[in-house]
């Protein structure tokens, strides 16, 4: 056991966050996504939803204040953006972290996610609730 790591992020979780280096992308995946055949190596993070997911992660993850976009979402084929977004801005603005979104639509987002480090495989209930965070550097 470790001091202030939220119960949420497994050991494996942090190992992960841990080994990645600038530049280096996690996706945080909801219960829908084919994690087990995209190619990068899966964290189970059952029982879970992403919102929950990404406060902790973010309270030691740096995200890649360099890069155009650091923050990715999948978009949907057609319609509005999902109401998860909103929770996601939200809990991006409460952690203070320099960010700026782009959206993806599903195929690229696919593509994209094949080169990531890893993927954190959750229970996430909502559509289209994934989302890509590229790492930065401590300073």
């Amino acid at each position: 056991m470790l001091k202030n790591i939220p119960s949420i992020i497994s050991p494996e979780l942090m190992k992960a966050l841990m080994e990645m280096g600038h530049g280096d992308e996690i996706i945080l995946a909801d219960g829908n996504y084919p994690s087990a055949s995209a190619g990068p190596p899966v964290i189970r993070a059952d029982g879970h939803g992403i919102p929950e997911l990404l406060s902790a992660i973010l309270s030691f993850f740096p995200l890649d204040a360099d890069s155009e976009n650091n923050v990715i979402f999948m978009k949907p084929n057609q319609g509005k953006n999902p109401p998860i977004w909103f929770k996601y801005d939200e809990i991006l603005k409460k952690s203070k972290v320099i960010y700026s979104i782009k959206e993806l639509e599903r195929f690229d987002f696919y593509e994209r996610t094949s080169h990531s480090y890893c993927i954190v495989a959750s229970s996430e209930h909502a559509l289209y609730a994934n989302i890509i965070l590229k790492k930065g550097v401590v300073e």
